[in-house]
């Protein structure tokens, strides 16, 4: 692999720097980084060499990423070796992301979110202002996520009309900058 320029470098360094506090490890989130702008798969040892990191950690990254459903494992023709590649397509990389997000993170919270509900509406000790508040937060979350549950079913094309549209549509209800 050639050396990667400052443009990819600088990429890199930032998506690695976004990782973290997206809650991503640095390494991982750079060697994503870098399979996305790479148009042809990459070996451990070709992922080693660019980002000068430990094989042990680009392995332990690739499972991860994997395990994301963002990177998928490839052979490449006459090498033995396993190579690595990126999703490229944007749109659907970030629904698979928000997907996976939404079963790790937000589907424990709206179950953790209705036991509250249930046990604070049979608990005398609960007031009736967190029972509320409770009630609220569920609420939020099952609209938003049954919302999710909806748009992520449209195809791509009709979605970036929809995110494009958003201007147009903040105006028609009337809603301020």
């Amino acid at each position: 692999m050639p050396p990667l320029s400052p443009v990819q470098q600088k990429f890199i360094l930032h998506w690695g720097e976004m990782g973290t506090r997206w809650g991503i490890n640095r390494t991982v989130a750079q060697i994503h980084a870098l399979l996305f702008i790479t148009q042809k798969p990459l070996n451990a040892e070709d992922i080693v060499g660019a980002l000068d990191v430990a094989r042990s950690n680009v392995s332990n990254s690739l499972k991860e990423l994997q395990g994301w459903g963002i990177v998928k494992r490839v052979h490449v023709m006459s090498d033995s070796r396993d190579h690595f590649e990126s999703m490229k397509d944007v749109w659907e990389m970030f629904r698979v992301v928000l997907d996976e997000r939404k079963k790790r993170e937000i589907d424990p919270t709206v179950a953790m979110l209705r036991d509250c509900v249930a046990e604070a509406h049979k608990d005398k000790e609960t007031d009736g202002y967190t029972e509320q508040k409770l009630k609220e937060l569920a609420d939020f979350f099952e609209t938003t996520t049954a919302w999710y549950g909806q748009i992520r079913q449209w195809p791509t094309s009709a979605l970036t009309r929809f995110v494009k549209a958003s201007d147009k549509l903040r105006k028609l209800l009337g809603v301020g900058s």
